[in-house]
């Protein structure tokens, strides 16, 4: 929680931009589940944010829409671009399209085909570069340098980070009780930064905890040395979150509001998706059941009992034909 007058100040700031926010132009108000058979399992009462419920399946058109509403006459007139492994990417497609936009997104070679089309089918030239996000970014850069084409960052954004935020906003609304903490998945770091601004600011008490990919832990690495660092690789098992290195914006705010992160392995992820199926039978990506197989983690090893935890279900755009591996992985990690 915020512990100097600029800190406070931040917080502050960030919170009026999100009740600010006109999401709701594009994104919807999506439900606060709970999870029974997971709540029974764990000992806790589990609630899911139904993120994979939005127009795009992703939490991702929050933000993409928050920052293109917001451009100016000249910078729409020029177009966008942005890097994304495919969530953001759909949320901007589909912001672009609505309000008459023109934009190009760079998409890794890795990215599964259902976000590619998503991309394409909203009316969005994808181009496919580079072996994970990194290479994309980078060249997604370079395309805007060529064009003059506004960048869209995918987190680093205080107005992308402002839209994400609004899924606090909701998860207090929905629930004024207990909560005893928030579990985020961390990619880039644009939802945790806005979830934990908003909620650090009006209930210091509840816990924001970011669920990292072992395979992309660019958040915990920054903590641990108290500035950002760039991981050499990462593993693009969850796409989602295949980032190198957490954004500025959000790490101004992730080093004093998140109490926690946790890192999983794709095992684990595998069998948070089978959990979350059990009980919505919604499927949905390795990223998207990131806090959820957090929750799980931080429920072995502090043998918390009785407490309100919230997992944001982030995201549902998974290849079909890549249930089959998530589905023999999944047996592979005990619940």
């Amino acid at each position: 929680m915020p512990t100097t007058r600029s800190e406070q100040a931040l917080l502050e700031h960030y919170v009026k931009k999100i009740l600010a926010a006109p999401v709701y132009e594009l994104a919807v108000r999506t439900p606060l589940q709970a999870a029974t058979g997971l709540s029974e399992t764990l000992g806790n009462r589990i609630l899911l944010k139904r993120e994979d419920l939005q127009p795009t399946f992703s939490f991702k058109i929050r933000g993409a829409y928050n920052k293109l509403v917001q451009l100016t006459a000249e910078q729409r007139a020029r177009g966008v671009i942005t890097a994304s492994a495919g969530n953001h990417a759909q949320g901007v497609a589909l912001a672009a399209r609505e309000l008459g936009i023109s934009a190009s997104i760079v998409m890794p070679l890795t990215t599964p085909q259902l976000k590619v089309l998503g991309v394409r089918n909203r009316g969005a030239e994808a181009v496919l570069h580079g072996e994970s996000f990194p290479f994309a970014l980078a060249y997604a850069l370079e395309l805007a340098r060529q064009t003059g084409r506004e960048f869209v960052s995918p987190f680093d954004d205080p107005d992308v980070i402002a839209g994400q935020g609004t899924v606090a906003m909701e998860i207090l609304r929905q629930h004024p009780g207990r909560l005893d903490a928030i579990f985020v998945p961390v990619g880039g770091g644009g939802l945790i930064a806005g979830i934990a601004a908003y909620v650090k600011y009006l209930r210091p008490e509840v816990r924001i905890v970011g669920v990292e990919s072992q395979h992309s832990a660019c958040l915990q690495a920054a903590l641990a040395v108290g500035e950002r660092v760039s991981l050499a690789s990462v593993g693009t098992f969850a796409d989602g979150v295949a980032v190198a290195q957490i954004g500025a914006y959000g790490f101004d705010i992730c080093r004093f509001c998140v109490d926690e992160v946790i890192t999983v392995t794709d095992d684990q992820l595998c069998a948070a998706i089978r959990d979350i199926y059990d009980d919505t039978r919604s499927i949905t990506e390795p990223s998207g059941a990131l806090a959820v197989a957090g929750i799980k983690q931080y429920v072995a090893h502090t043998g918390a009992r009785g407490e309100t935890l919230v997992a944001i279900d982030s995201g549902a755009n998974i290849n079909f034909d890549s249930l089959r591996h998530v589905a023999e992985r999944a047996g592979a990690e005990a619940i």
